[in-house]
């Protein structure tokens, strides 16, 4: 959170122009970073993919009711999870439109 918001020593950072998101992390859980990104008006433009093991229906409802925008499932077999990200990078920077960010 810290990079995102451009705390010190990251003044300097761009915002990214998409974020992966696991809802598994140490410490502060993947959920309470989605509501952080999402409630904050310079950061809830950048779109966020939750990309997780989780298929419990309770945590793909909590990700979209925090405006997450979108939900996979990461595959267990390497070359199918190599696969989806290239998807998923298709979509993101090929297909869909995103406004510009103003850093």
């Amino acid at each position: 959170m810290d990079f995102l918001r451009k705390a010190p020593p990251y003044s300097q950072a761009a915002l990214p122009d998409l974020i992966l998101l696991d809802l598994n992390l140490p410490g502060k859980n993947g959920r309470e970073v989605l509501a952080e990104i999402k409630s904050d008006p310079r950061l809830k433009r950048v779109p966020v993919i939750i990309l997780t093991t989780s298929q419990a229906e309770e945590d793909i409802l909590k990700a979209y009711h925090l405006h997450a925008n979108g939900y996979i499932v990461k595959p267990v077999d390497l070359d199918q999870f190599f696969q989806t990200i290239k998807q998923l990078r298709e979509f993101w920077f090929s297909i869909a439109v995103l406004p510009q960010n103003s850093h």
